[in-house]
């Protein structure tokens, strides 16, 4: 298959690479990691960072697969980017592009109707006030609960963890670090305060909760509530009707775009485009990136402390510190000696949860599908082309059915899927008059019981299967399809390192998060092995094109090696 990687660089030579002993070596140039080196950089540390594949950006990549068509292949818009990363990084400066929709959500229904939701307040009473008037009034009500959750949430989201201390440190660091969790303590308390009981209560409710419990409490509506449960089921093979579920509703407003809050963005370029704007940054602060330099192992001496890397080449890498963006399961099961690790912890990280029903498909089309519940065929984008839009998703009966046939291990008969259209708002990632469609469907057990994904016949059934379900919302979608581009769990495994397909590098259920994130004792992005860090999505805050990972655990790192060096 002709494919291109449009975000394909290498700063450095191998030769290059082991000719002198780096500061901090950055294992993969997923966003994290990239976002990890450029804050080493600017920290005044000299940084190589590692990629195995061609190109870099992770799942956060822009790949020329059919020729004219620029897919984001695995991520597909962008709102979770913590604000703190674009600002102190100059994004913006660096080629960051953010394309913002013209409507948020469209659902479209069999019977004709449609639920079409935006920015203005007024239009989305009246649309919601189609299917029921007394939802169309509950949801202000339920988004300002929501919003008022988000100082808590973006205090958490861009805080350390405030994890043990575990390697020995000096008396000023121990001390520093008994200051730094007071100071976090006292401002996660300022701020629950802040809320109240009354709100803390609900807050806790919807952490608990199962997703179908709140939207049931909230609305009437089938469709309304199965749209706003698309938010809790992205990445994860759990039942909405799962206690804790209700968590990730909190992605509906966690989310912004240029400061407005619930604005899924397109990122002109697609989302490779992230990862170019955040290397450009690593690279003007004086950080290498060298592409197809897969690390094997990582070298650890007989004091137990990170000593460099060994390329799949042969070619040594020295350093004393190591960032891995790769998964905690990649990473300590695959790069680290088994004895270099406590058996507690590994035990942890080999129970870890990387279930996944995730299935992306990459499709290029000859014109812009036409949904029959909106009327005439309108050959230009309208605002529902430039919204995430939802299929098969009319009722949490609907999702509730997809997900219970992957739990009896099959793909779902009506997969779940969310579409998006980047080509409707981009004009530079398809020929003119043709489109990228995104469509990310849900579920798809990573062994089906009934075949298997490396069975071409098997896998072209389950494609087809939902190009015939678009069909029957937006007919002739199947014959205006020039070519796609299929990842199933193995093959967002295999490909780009995401253990068992889960994009998030691991389940982000309740008890898999905060102090618990990658394991409980080491949620503060160091690990055992003194001298390496985890900065990837399987560690606080969690998966996502975030950052947020990547850059607290750089200000970890950086801390910890000025303080070695000043001994």
């Amino acid at each position: 298959m002709w494919r291109s990687g449009l975000n394909s660089r290498s700063t450095t030579t191998a030769p290059a690479l082991k000719e002198k002993k780096w500061d901090a070596l950055v294992i993969g140039s997923g966003h994290n990691g990239l976002t990890a080196a450029a804050y080493l950089a600017r920290g005044g540390l000299s940084v190589a960072v590692l990629e195995r594949r061609h190109v870099i950006g992770g799942a956060a990549v822009t790949e020329e697969i059919i020729p004219g068509f620029k897919f984001s292949r695995c991520s597909y818009l962008q709102s979770l980017l913590r604000p703190s990363v674009i600002r102190e990084l100059e994004l913006k400066r660096h080629g960051l592009k953010l394309l913002k929709p013209t409507a948020t959500t469209f659902t479209p229904c069999l019977d004709g109707r449609y639920l079409l939701l935006g920015h203005d307040d007024e239009r989305n009473y009246l649309e919601i006030s189609k299917f029921s008037k007394y939802d169309a009034d509950a949801f202000p009500r339920y988004e300002n609960q929501l919003y008022k959750f988000c100082k808590l949430m973006d205090f958490v989201l861009d805080s350390q963890a405030p994890e043990t201390l575990h390697w020995d440190s000096s008396f000023t660091a121990w001390m520093r670090d008994k200051l730094e969790k007071s100071v976090f303590w006292a401002q996660c308390l300022r701020h629950v305060m802040a809320l109240g009981q009354k709100d803390m209560v609900n807050f806790m409710d919807l952490l608990l909760s199962p997703t179908s419990k709140v939207l049931n409490k909230w609305f009437e509506s089938d469709i309304l509530k199965a749209v706003l449960a698309g938010d809790a089921i992205v990445g994860s093979m759990a039942s909405i009707h799962t206690p804790g579920s209700g968590y990730v509703l909190l992605h509906h407003v966690m989310g912004e775009t240029d400061g407005e809050r619930n604005v899924w963005s397109h990122v002109e370029g697609g989302m490779g485009s992230v990862s170019t704007a955040i290397s450009n940054a690593a690279i003007e602060a004086g950080a290498s990136i060298m592409t197809n330099a897969e690390v094997s192992q990582l070298m650890i001496g007989n004091s137990g402390t990170i000593e460099g890397v060994l390329l799949a080449d042969g070619t040594r890498v020295r350093s004393s510190v190591v960032l891995s963006n790769a998964t905690p399961h990649r990473t300590f099961l695959g790069l680290v000696p088994r004895d270099a690790l406590p058996e507690d912890f590994l035990r942890a990280i080999e129970n870890s949860d990387y279930n996944s029903g995730t299935t992306k498909i990459n499709v290029a089309v000859d014109k812009l599908p036409w949904f029959h519940c909106c009327g005439s065929n309108n050959t230009e984008a309208g605002p529902q082309h430039t919204a995430t839009i939802h299929i098969c998703s009319e009722s949490m009966d609907n999702i509730g059915s997809a997900c219970q046939d992957a739990q009896n291990g099959l793909p779902s008969k009506r997969p779940v899927m969310e579409m998006t259209i980047p080509s409707s708002l981009d004009k530079t990632i398809s020929p003119p008059g043709k489109h990228v469609v995104s469509l990310f469907t849900q579920y798809t057990p990573y062994k089906p019981s009934d075949g298997s994904w490396e069975n071409p016949t098997y896998r072209e059934a389950y494609a087809k299967r939902c190009f015939s379900l678009i069909d029957e919302y937006a007919p002739g979608f199947s014959s205006s399809i020039i070519g796609y581009d299929m990842l199933t769990p193995p093959d967002l495994e295999r490909e780009f390192g995401l253990t068992g397909g889960n994009i998030f590098h691991g389940a982000t259920g309740l008890d898999s998060l905060f102090f618990m994130r990658p394991a409980k004792g080491w949620s503060g992005y160091r690990t055992p092995v003194r001298g390496l860090y985890l900065c990837g999505s399987g560690t606080h805050p969690g998966g996502g094109v975030m950052a947020a990972p990547g850059r607290n655990a750089a200000r970890i790192a950086l801390r910890d090696f000025k303080n070695h060096h000043s001994w």
